[in-house]
């Protein structure tokens, strides 16, 4: 899976920039787009317009990670892996017994955007399982990203020279449009366009990058590690059940 957002939906973080990162554009003339379906033949790319693409194929999957592509009213969303609590979720939101883990994912989107009955972080932690997720709604121009607390899919992100966010399951493609900036997307964390790179495992705690050195002793990118001395001047609001929570995750 690959997905590229302009920097006026999804501000990808400084530390990710590498000083060396001999990065490209992404969204330029389509090129990571068509460098993915080079390697794809049988991938589905979709044009976001001014906020960038996503791209999706089944090809050389995991059969223990699957890939999963849906959209529901204009949510797009790209899963990988699997969720253990399945049934659980199906009827905390009230779905349908066919539902399937991408359908749970746009569905939770959903409900912590139009009624919030829960923090985002609650939101992600109560998703048991192996995966890697991203969310992009157009309604309201917003990404939603996350992966499980043990890094169990592969997934990774970068930015490119001019400071998209890309995002892959193929450290080669990352690696193809943003040089040395890039890193994988760090454990038990969650990413959205307004609240930036958080942790859902220690929520009142502030990340802190550290940079990441490769085999040739070069930086590349930033880690993200829980910073245990610093803490969040507040916690998530509680708000009622008319607020959008689309400006408050």
């Amino acid at each position: 899976m690959l997905a590229v957002f302009d920097k006026s939906v999804a501000k990808s973080p400084e530390a990710l920039q590498s000083p060396q990162s001999e990065s490209v554009s992404a969204l330029k003339d389509g090129f990571l787009a068509n460098h993915f379906g080079s390697m794809h033949p049988s991938s589905v790319t979709v044009n976001l317009g001014s906020s960038g693409l996503i791209a999706y194929s089944l090809d050389k999957q995991n059969p223990f990670l699957p890939r999963l592509f849906a959209v529901v009213d204009d949510i797009f969303c790209l899963f990988q892996g699997n969720i253990q609590n399945v049934a659980l979720l199906k009827q905390q939101y009230g779905l349908s017994k066919t539902a399937n883990e991408v359908i749970i994912i746009i569905e939770a989107y959903r409900t912590l955007r139009d009624r919030g009955p829960y923090p985002a972080d609650q939101v992600v932690r109560d998703i048991q399982g192996k995966y890697a997720f991203i969310l992009y709604d157009s309604s309201s121009k917003a990404t939603f990203l996350a992966a499980d607390a043990d890094g169990s899919v592969p997934f990774f992100w970068g930015t490119d020279s001019e400071g998209h966010l890309v995002l892959s399951d193929d450290a080669e493609v990352v690696k193809k449009g943003c040089g040395k900036s890039f890193a994988p997307f760090p454990k038990g964390c969650f990413f959205t366009s307004s609240g930036g790179l958080r942790s859902y495992e220690h929520p009142m705690n502030e990340l802190k990058p550290v940079p990441r050195v490769d085999s040739s002793g070069e930086v590349c990118g930033a880690t993200f590690k829980v910073d245990s001395e610093t803490k969040k001047e507040t916690g998530m609001p509680r708000v009622g059940s008319a607020a959008n929570w689309s400006s408050n995750y």
